[in-house]
């Protein structure tokens, strides 16, 4: 539904209309109560009631330095060898998804490969400078598969800058390559070594992060290249807010199974819908209790998720920079989307990059 739609629908006058129109024929509204609770230890315990509007992404400590279509990690200015950022979707020439001016990095069958490639081409320019390197990314699929670049890694991509690996992750030492994810809600994180300037690229949607990618790609830096955790900084790019994501059921059994703060990770949420609320009646069904579809959506805070996987794998807090915006519902002043969204737009839209690699001095 789009937001023109919506703020129609929440108008005074809309509701007043639907309120003449079921008192033509006799109908009154009313006012539905709904529970909210989990279950924790084979108990339901009861959750605060929330809207959605009152579910915000986590804020930076920091404000990422911004370049328009690049998100640079603030915090990382100090290192000058190193090479990273988060890509909007601003500043590019794709026209193919609604905006004139869109910034899609992904090979897409809607975006001509030749905008794509002159989309990259602007993009990793404003990042590393006019002599970039080599660009590699993985043909994702949600697993925890991760890839490690070496020096007699090859192919890394095709003539065209396809990937070729199969993967979720890529670590690399190598200072020839830029690694890259590619995402448009799953978040991104970006990890550096700074003392033996190792680093990674994760993508991490709700199965990745289920299946510890992060956590995971710490261990194999640490095994493979001797990396400590004192020694890493990490980023947090724009990924689904847990403003947006809702969730079924079975994700938060599995979340709850793996993780002991799992609960924290997961709300309720009360989307309130004017005429739900005036004429509840209107949309009960003849199921039976337990199992109609009213009831609050589950959202899952994603980005916390993978920010907890950090912590665990042994990094400091002061060294995880969120950028803590929402890739389905963030927008520009001009009122249009500042990221893709495959959620949010339903699947017809672009990819951002998230970018990082060793400067090659």
């Amino acid at each position: 539904m789009s937001s023109s739609t919506k703020d129609w629908r929440e108008s005074p006058e809309a509701i007043a209309a639907v309120d003449a129109l079921f008192a033509s024929i006799g109908l009154e509204h009313g006012r539905r109560a709904t529970r909210a609770g989990t279950w924790e230890h084979g108990e339901r315990v009861r959750l605060p009631r929330t809207s959605k509007a009152a579910i915000k992404p986590a804020p930076s400590a920091r404000k990422p330095r911004r370049a328009p279509g690049l998100i640079r990690p603030a915090a990382w200015e100090t290192y000058p060898w190193l090479r990273a950022g988060f890509s909007t979707r601003e500043g590019g020439a794709t026209t193919a998804f609604g905006n004139p001016g869109d910034l899609n990095l992904g090979w897409n069958v809607n975006d001509p490969a030749e905008t794509v490639a002159a989309n990259r081409k602007h993009f990793l320019e404003a990042l590393a400078g006019p002599h970039p390197g080599q660009l590699v990314a993985v043909r994702q699929f949600h697993s925890p598969l991760i890839r490690i670049v070496g020096p007699d890694t090859a192919p890394l991509a095709t003539a065209e800058g396809r990937p070729v690996l199969r993967g979720d992750a890529l670590i690399t030492k190598r200072s020839d390559i830029l690694l890259a994810i590619l995402t448009a809600d799953c978040v991104p994180v970006l990890v550096a070594d700074t003392r033996r300037r190792v680093v990674a690229a994760f993508h991490a949607g709700w199965r990745g992060t289920l299946a510890r990618i992060v956590e995971r790609g710490i261990g194999t830096m640490r095994l493979q290249f001797g990396s400590r955790p004192k020694d890493l900084i990490a980023a947090i790019g724009p990924g689904i807010g847990a403003c947006c994501y809702s969730v079924g059921e079975e994700v938060r059994f599995d979340f709850e199974s793996q993780f002991d703060y799992a609960p924290s990770l997961f709300s309720e949420v009360y989307d309130s819908d004017p005429v739900k609320d005036k004429y509840p009646l209107l949309f009960l069904t003849a199921r039976a209790p337990g199992h109609s579809n009213i009831g609050p959506q589950i959202h899952l805070d994603l980005v916390e998720a993978n920010r907890r996987q950090l912590l665990d794998a042994g990094l400091s807090a002061s060294k995880i920079t969120v950028v803590g915006e929402c890739t389905a519902c963030t927008r520009l002043p001009n009122g249009q989307r500042r990221y893709f969204s495959h959620r949010d737009e339903h699947g017809y839209t672009g990819r951002m990059l998230s970018v990082i690699g060793v400067a090659n001095e």
